[in-house]
């Protein structure tokens, strides 16, 4: 059994997912966390006599080991590290939502202090590309950028796809790989050479090598931290997991079996390792929220294996026993079932479960374009070939139910050989439904469980069309392809829902989720046209078909007209917001100066004892800050609003991106992040249409 090595009780509360460990002096590690009223607390316990304080740096009044960092703002992340090369110590960088500070703790000194108008959700210190040296890389939301130890933005990158749930793999700023997944990515760590473990905001954790997934599971409670640690001292990094219900376990890097599990009283805050008792031997360092530390040396040579705690096997032993008199009396219903068969045993109005030798389950996928009280859907027949009858359904998906997962479970009054149910896919992507079936004979107490698995194809949201009447979208995208229409065929019929298969690359399509139309036509020469209004939908049709035919890379003429007139709009009220910031910033200043002297007046006269005067300065600094208060809820709401403008900018390069394969699409990428740090809207355009500035559709 795995014991803490140290227990730490802080008197301070610790933000989630906002723990770091640093070695400020180059020599002590110290565990630093964010905590209430825009603070920072850093805990010391290897240098008592060397506490300072300076204007941001004070020494708790609560633990003589603590030290308290005042940011005055709500702290949204922190990291430490080396970022000046000149230095052997660690520096601390703390974000805001709108401004990052990088700080020298030993010294009592700001390094930077930056003003970030995108915000700062995440942050990391580390080497980037061919830069040379260190660079803070704060994640906001919409972009990514690097600041080097002069507090210079050395690096700066659109972050595609903010709002989706990819997993996406940088080289600099080129994308070089992309993995869906089905929530929102809450945590990322390196596990070890390409091996990477990942949370979601539903509870899920899991391990990916390279684009491939190892494993996942799911759980009812957030995974608030992952760290990679070899706590079994096999010389393989387990997945350490800290959850919202206190909870802490270690799973297999190759499995995702809990090898280890610990709880905390409250939930898990952070997860970090160090040296902490300074022995030379680094220790898995585990937070709550409340201000619980604990710390856990990997295990020795005699405790390998067996890690868990006796009352953890105790419940394993009571599981495993679950088990066997569960498959104990599946086979007391076999050997019934048999006799039955056999003739020696007269079957009771059916009760045993009996089913005929050739039962099978038989799965129908169809389009339902909907009606009064149904929404359009996507149609899962699930029956049976005979007279038996269907008493439960299960249907796993990622992506698709609340919970990955749907039971239908029919009244005894309607049950039937078949069952029927609606699927509303959210997104266009290949989904695998997993089904077990409950089937039996009408009066049967036993069930055989019937289980098999069925693919959703990517766009079974969109229904043929025969109606030639029907207008054409404007919008559309056009590329050239060296392939056999044959091929393109086989894409069609494989990727959507059809009755039968297609013989004609032109097809048209409606769209079950808003009855836009969505027409393709390929030429004799390789030339396809895909008219859609929808822009995400080409980008996905296109992606797709380049992986189906195995295209590296592929230049693509777009043109959205109305969709590109909105971001035009969108990009002039990003000019209008960043002007009212400006006008904002400059009154803030005004009114400061005015406060400044007012206070010093105010003061003056009461010094002097003239009470009117005083008063009447008060009355007018009590006027100035309500004018203030009510400048802040302005210009707050003109950030957000200017951050929605921006979010939109970048979810329309994402989407030009999209529209490409290869290089073509990271240049596109590129091109617009260039145009837009010039301003250059005609530019923007011109690429996002054409792929480069230099040509246009």
């Amino acid at each position: 059994m795995l014991v803490p090595v140290f227990t730490l009780k802080l008197n301070h509360r610790i933000n989630p997912r906002m723990v770091t460990v640093g070695k400020f002096d180059g020599v002590h590690p110290c565990l630093t966390a964010a905590t209430q009223a825009g603070k920072v607390f850093i805990h010391n316990p290897h240098s008592r006599s060397q506490r300072l304080s300076s204007l941001r740096l004070n020494p708790s009044s609560q633990d003589t080991d603590v030290s308290l960092l005042n940011i005055n703002q709500a702290v949204s992340c922190l990291t430490a590290g080396i970022l000046n090369p000149q230095h052997n110590y660690d520096s601390l960088v703390v974000g805001t939502q709108t401004n990052l500070l990088a700080y020298d703790v030993h010294n009592n000194a700001d390094i930077f202090y930056r003003e970030v108008s995108d915000g700062a959700n995440a942050v990391v210190l580390g080497k980037l590309g061919d830069i040379s040296t260190p660079l803070a890389i704060i994640g906001g939301n919409c972009a990514l950028q690097g600041f080097n130890y002069e507090g210079n933005d050395t690096f700066w990158t659109l972050l595609v796809g903010s709002e989706d749930f990819d997993i996406r793999v940088f080289k600099e700023d080129e994308i070089l790989a992309e993995m869906t997944e089905t929530e929102t990515v809450t945590a990322l760590c390196h596990m070890h050479g390409s091996r990477f473990g990942y949370a979601l905001a539903n509870g899920t954790v899991g391990v990916y090598d390279r684009t491939a997934r190892y494993w996942r599971i799911k759980s009812k409670n957030h995974a608030v931290s992952i760290h990679a640690f070899d706590l079994n001292s096999d010389g393989v990094c387990e997945l350490i997991t800290g959850w919202s219900n206190g909870k802490i376990d270690a799973r297999s890097d190759r499995t995702g079996e809990v090898i280890f599990k610990d709880n905390f009283a409250s939930s898990v805050a952070g997860i970090v390792e160090g040296d902490y008792r300074m022995d030379g031997q680094s220790q898995l360092i585990c937070t709550s929220v409340e201000g619980e530390v604990r710390g856990y040396l990997p295990a020795s040579k005699e405790m390998k294996g067996n890690l868990l705690d006796a009352s953890v096997e105790q419940d394993l032993l009571r599981e495993l026993s679950q088990k066997k008199q569960n498959l104990l009396l599946e086979l007391k219903n076999y050997d019934e079932n048999a006799k039955v068969g056999t003739g020696s045993l007269s079957e009771s109005d059916g009760q045993t479960g009996i089913i005929p030798a050739n039962t099978q389950l038989q799965t129908a996928l169809s389009v339902c374009l909907g009606s009064e009280i149904q929404s359009p859907n996507v149609e899962l027949s699930i029956s049976t070939c005979n007279d038996t009858i269907i008493r439960a359904v299960l249907i796993f998906a990622e992506g698709i139910f609340e919970g990955e997962s749907h039971v239908v479970h029919p009244s005894v009054q309607n049950l039937s050989g078949c069952i029927r149910v609606p699927i509303i896919p959210p997104k266009d992507i290949p989904v695998d439904l997993h089904i077990k079936a409950f089937i039996g004979g009408k009066n049967s107490t036993q069930f055989h469980v019937f289980e098999l698995t069925r693919q959703l194809p990517r766009f079974s949201m969109y229904a043929l069309c025969t109606d030639k009447s029907l207008s054409v979208p404007k919008s559309k995208v056009m590329f050239l392809i060296n392939e056999r229409v044959q091929r393109v065929i086989m894409w069609l019929n494989q990727n959507f829902l059809l009755t039968e298969d297609i013989g004609s690359p032109d097809v048209r399509f409606t769209s079950l989720r808003g009855g836009g139309m969505l027409c393709i036509k390929m030429k004799p020469n390789g030339e396809i046209t895909i008219n859609t209004d929808d822009m995400d939908l080409a980008g996905d049709l296109i992606q797709s078909l380049a992986s189906f035919l195995g295209i590296d890379e592929l230049q693509v003429e777009a043109d959205f007209p109305l969709y590109f007139e909105e971001i035009r709009r969108i990009l002039i009220k990003v000019d209008e917001y960043h002007s009212v910031h400006q006008k904002l910033t400059a009154q803030m200043a005004d009114h400061s100066n005015l406060i400044r002297n007012m206070l010093v007046q105010a003061e003056d006269a009461r010094l002097m004892a003239d009470m009117k005067v005083m008063k009447k300065r008060y009355s007018e600094l009590y006027d100035l800050n309500k004018d203030l208060i009510n400048g802040y809820k302005i210009r707050a709401n003109n950030h957000t609003e200017l951050l929605n403008c921006l979010r939109a900018v970048n979810q329309a390069i994402q989407r030009a991106g999209r529209l490409r394969v290869g290089k073509p699409k990271n240049q596109v990428i590129t091109a617009c992040r260039d145009a837009i740090k010039n301003n250059n809207v005609n530019a923007l355009f011109k690429i996002m249409r054409a792929g480069t500035a230099s040509s246009s559709l």
